[in-house]
């Protein structure tokens, strides 16, 4: 299968995006919106931190974190927590869900029609359903 071409985001359209969610377009957060929405991806914080510093660290760590943090509030981006103290960051909003390859940490997109939730328990008095996040856990099989 062919990878889509994605045209590279200008800091124009970056700095829009931003402040249409509320988000002031500082220079780093400018530097980490494109390496996260060039195209449609996971990443990992530390995923994030490697590809905003390359060789020499600009951004401090903090800054990534901060910023991954904002962006999931101002609804830039989805956390996607695969398990216990590892979190990853979709940029892919749409409703839709996950496998995660347990052999390699990779999270791959099913998609919207990939699984339906035939049941759900009784949802706790003065809630409404917000969305089910379904996780599917593979590993490769043994020959």
């Amino acid at each position: 299968m062919d990878t889509p071409e994605y045209p590279a985001i200008d800091r124009e359209a970056l700095t829009r995006r931003l402040r249409t969610h509320g988000v002031t377009p500082t220079s780093q957060r400018l530097d980490i919106a494109r390496e996260l929405f060039e195209k449609p991806a996971h990443f990992s914080a530390e995923d994030v931190y490697e590809r905003v510093n390359g060789v020499e660290a600009a951004v401090s760590k903090a800054t990534i974190y901060n910023t991954l943090g904002l962006f999931v509030a101002k609804g830039l981006l989805r956390q996607v927590f695969v398990e216990p103290g590892k979190v990853i960051y979709d940029t892919n909003l749409d409703d839709h869900d996950h496998f995660y390859d347990e052999d390699s940490g990779t999270l791959i997109d099913i998609g919207s029609v990939g699984i339906a939730a035939a049941a759900l328990p009784p949802l706790p008095s003065g809630t409404a359903l917000d969305r089910v996040d379904v996780i599917v856990r593979i590993r490769r099989s043994q020959p």
